[in-house]
């Protein structure tokens, strides 16, 4: 009996054997899958006390080097090198808007560049649907300052592309990049950027949905408007508040992560008045350092939140880490 079973077994073996052998050359021909070659929706979410903060990602442009004033070629590079920034070819820089859900309003601040930079931009009207609500559900748009990759979002050919949203901007830059008589003797290679803004507001003007305020001025509750001048005359960020909890979104205040958090003393070509930009740089980091803000940032890497921590004698950046949403329990 136990001879039989051996010889069952030894015939199911080499058998099985004979089969494994058959299917292999099929199993062979399987091909690897193509790459998927997409990035993930550019969005990223976090909570603040009640307000759901949601980063969104337009795109990105390469700054030159050559932008960064106040140091030298040689001494930027060994910054960016310490941060393993490939500087050769200009400086990938995000372009980052953020969307708060107070519960009472759906905010947007700053509205990307749409069509008015190039085909690596442009993301910010996909990426609000990505996250799960519309251009219809804004009800408001503040606007850090009216440069073009903050600005020329807010239209689309012509329209409003925030139908029901009431848009705001400080008077110190309405002043100066809507005026005609700045516009006309301002250089000729400047004159693009005063049209695009120009361009970008005015079907909310039509429609009586512009608004101009002053420091000082309450726009929504839960926000207050810090004015940071220097990039633009009327430069402004805007600090959410909720349940002691606290995050300013400050535009413009860095363009170089890998250097200005080190040397605030470096300025951009962009900068209107350079030396304002670089005080109200180095009187921001020390306030936001000493009071532990939460911060986003319009050309920090993507999603731009984190904080500013001390360094030496500088400052450096500590991004937020990804996690799960977490809400703060009711006591």
């Amino acid at each position: 009996m136990k001879t039989n079973v051996r010889r069952i077994l030894l015939a199911l073996t080499i058998a099985g054997t004979g089969l494994i052998a058959a299917i292999q050359p099929a199993a062979a021909k399987i091909s690897t899958p193509a790459q998927q070659k997409v990035q993930v929706p550019g969005y990223y979410r976090m909570q603040l006390g009640d307000f759901e903060i949601t980063a969104l990602y337009d795109g990105y442009v390469k700054i030159d080097n050559k932008l960064l004033k106040g140091i030298s070629a040689k001494d930027a590079k060994t910054l960016m090198d310490k941060m393993f920034i490939d500087s050769n070819n200009g400086v990938q820089t995000a372009v980052n808007a953020y969307l708060i859900n107070t519960g009472k309003n759906l905010v947007l601040v700053d509205s990307g560049t749409a069509k008015c930079f190039g085909p690596t931009l442009g993301a910010i009207n996909s990426n609000i649907k990505a996250a799960g609500y519309s251009p219809e559900q804004i009800d408001t748009v503040l606007l850090t300052h009216l440069h073009a990759d903050h600005t020329c979002g807010i239209a689309d050919d012509g329209k409003m592309a925030f139908p029901n949203a009431t848009v705001y901007a400080s008077k110190g830059d309405a002043d100066y990049w809507l005026s005609s008589a700045v516009t006309a003797k301002a250089p000729d290679e400047a004159k693009p950027l005063f049209k695009m803004a120009q361009d970008a507001v005015a079907p909310y003007q039509t429609a009586d949905k512009f608004k101009v305020y002053n420091p000082g001025d309450t726009l929504i509750p839960g926000v207050e408007v810090v004015a940071t001048p220097g990039h633009t005359p009327g430069h402004s960020s805007y600090l959410f508040s909720s349940k002691d909890q606290n995050l300013l979104v400050w535009g413009d205040i860095v363009h170089s992560h890998s250097i200005q958090f080190a040397h605030p003393e470096v300025a951009l070509e962009f900068d209107v008045n350079s030396k304002q930009a670089i005080e109200t740089r180095k009187k921001m980091f020390a306030n936001i350092a000493k009071n532990d803000l939460w911060i986003a940032g319009a050309h920090l890497p993507f999603p731009g939140l984190g904080h500013v921590g001390v360094e030496g004698k500088g400052y450096k950046w500590v991004p937020i880490e990804y996690s799960p949403i977490i809400v703060t329990p009711e006591k």
